[in-house]
């Protein structure tokens, strides 16, 4: 008997209270068409109501889609994931109280979902010590209405590690690309294969069941072997999506370059104007090594990628994406976490065991604060709650993490005659006394000897023996009235306190590969 049935009719078998899993990442993998007939259905009965939604990565478009479907009260009561900053109207209920929420490192989500599948007892790790997800600090939990424990703190031949405690999912909803009508799937025209897989085992082995959306159905028996990503025996229902609600990205419908089919020509990527941004970029990218193993960000980071794409360097490295991407170009903007003609996918928890690993060799990340321990913040902004998305686990794991960012919020900038000029202070201080919450820590950090790099338009900072250390200053500027004076706390200066190199403040660089191959 074929295992399709419509949205509506599969949106009716949901149960008040369940708690429904999803894959997603921006509106990759995540079944848009199964989101609009529950919401669909909330709205006509009120029900299903009371869920639990839980997710590794962040969901939405900023807008209307995603789990901003979801943002009815009384559809949701708890919410465990990694990030909600892409579906405000979903986190608004969250800040005010209407909806429970813990938010986890990324990784240790999707790691959670294979050790559920196999009945094991949970995740064990040193990824979030000391950070926010530290019972000891905040323990994951969001606002005043959590107050459910779900990690702690153990000691195992004396070291240290959390504890993250598995709990019941009773539907999985996931998605593909082609279905047979026994539930036979596969993912050919998707950008990720995200944790399809480790989802529906968990839930079947839990005794729920798994809803697939696709795009296709195909006969019994006519799909490869090799290319089917979940088992039939794993999938329950098949439901098929109007093509509009099954984008491979935010903005994307489909594009054989982002599912791996072609390579296409990405042209030359336009040079960065000479600004703020493009200085970071270019002192980050000094950093660089040949051969290194490179996950950049989202934001600020995009500089470093562009600088280095425009000084012909991309080539020496591997990029590489969280959600399970190798080589290629990482997109930008509305189309990320994609990547333009990637050389090889994997599951999403099988390149957080490569990053958890120690497989990184540098990162680059944003940041929204800098406090004097060299804590960072990026999942809380006053009183905004978004999470970390992957960030816990990139940056407590690489071996060298490069921070880059303007030094203030809102500040204007003129870059010409070898110098940058500040024509504006910004009105927002990013180095803080104490950041609002710690998504990286500093003190872990330097138990685990990372080297660490803080890089604006006018400094750079190091951490040394726990201090954030003042190593070089950008030419022209007053250490006292451009820098200290911008920053809530004095940071140690280095007795060789150095000027940022020159020629980067410059219209035309063409020295990044010399600095990368001398490595």
């Amino acid at each position: 008997m074929s295992k399709v049935i419509s949205p509506e009719k599969a949106a009716e078998l949901i149960p008040d209270g369940a708690c429904v899993a999803w894959t997603t990442a921006g509106l990759c993998g995540f079944a848009e068409e199964m989101a609009i007939a529950m919401q669909k259905r909330f709205l006509e009965t009120g029900h299903p109501r009371d869920l639990f939604i839980t997710h590794s990565c962040g969901c939405g478009d900023h807008k209307e889609r995603g789990f901003n479907h979801f943002a009815h009260e009384g559809m949701v009561r708890k919410h465990i994931g990694g990030h909600i900053g892409e579906s405000p109207k979903y986190g608004k209920l969250v800040l005010e109280n209407k909806i429970e929420c813990h938010l986890f490192p990324q990784g240790v989500l999707t790691h959670l979902w294979r050790q559920m599948a196999g009945k094991k007892i949970g995740v064990i790790t040193k990824v979030g010590l000391g950070t926010y997800a530290d019972p000891r600090l905040e323990g994951g939990k969001v606002n005043e209405i959590t107050k459910d424990d779900m990690v702690k703190v153990i000691e195992f031949e004396g070291e240290e590690y959390l504890y993250y405690k598995t709990f019941p999912i009773d539907v999985a909803v996931i998605r593909g690309t082609t279905c047979d009508e026994n539930g036979y799937f596969t993912m050919d025209k998707e950008c990720l294969f995200l944790e399809a897989l480790q989802l529906a085992t968990a839930v079947k082995n839990n005794g729920g069941f798994v809803i697939a959306q696709v795009q296709y159905v195909s006969k019994p028996g006519t799909l490869h072997p090799k290319s089917v990503k979940v088992p039939g025996v794993l999938v329950d229902y098949v439901v098929v999506a109007k093509p509009e609600n099954h984008l491979q990205t935010k903005v994307t419908y489909l594009n054989p370059a982002l599912s791996g089919d072609i390579r296409t020509p990405l042209g030359s990527v336009p040079p960065l104007p000479l600004d703020e941004r493009k200085i970071i970029g270019r002192r980050a990218a000094m950093e660089l090594r040949p051969g290194a193993v490179v996950n950049m960000g989202i934001g600020m980071p995009d500089g470093v990628a562009s600088v280095a794409a425009e000084e012909g360097v991309t080539e020496m490295m591997t990029l590489t994406t969280e959600l399970g991407n190798f080589g290629g170009m990482p997109a930008k903007g509305p189309d990320f976490p994609a990547t333009w003609n990637s050389e090889c996918t994997i599951e999403h928890p099988s390149m957080f065991d490569f990053y958890d690993g120690g497989g990184l060799d540098i990162c680059f990340l944003g940041t929204a604060q800098i406090d004097q321990e060299g804590n960072t913040n990026v999942s809380k902004f006053g009183t905004r709650v978004v999470g970390p998305g992957g960030y816990v686990n990139i940056s407590s794991t690489a071996k060298k993490v490069v921070f880059v960012g303007t030094m203030t919020a809102g500040a204007e900038y003129e870059v010409k005659d070898g110098q940058i000029h500040i024509l504006k202070e910004g009105d927002i201080k990013k180095f803080v006394q104490k950041v609002t919450q710690v998504t990286f820590s500093g003190k872990n950090s330097q138990k685990n000897r990372q080297k660490v790099f803080y890089v604006t338009e006018r400094a750079v900072f190091t951490l040394e023996n726990g201090e954030v250390t003042l190593i070089e200053i950008a030419p022209g500027l007053d250490l006292e009235k451009d820098v200290l004076a911008v920053m809530d706390f004095k940071p140690r200066i280095s007795p060789n306190l150095k000027e940022m190199q020159k020629e980067i403040f410059e219209p035309k660089w063409g020295k990044l590969r010399q600095i990368v191959q001398s490595h």
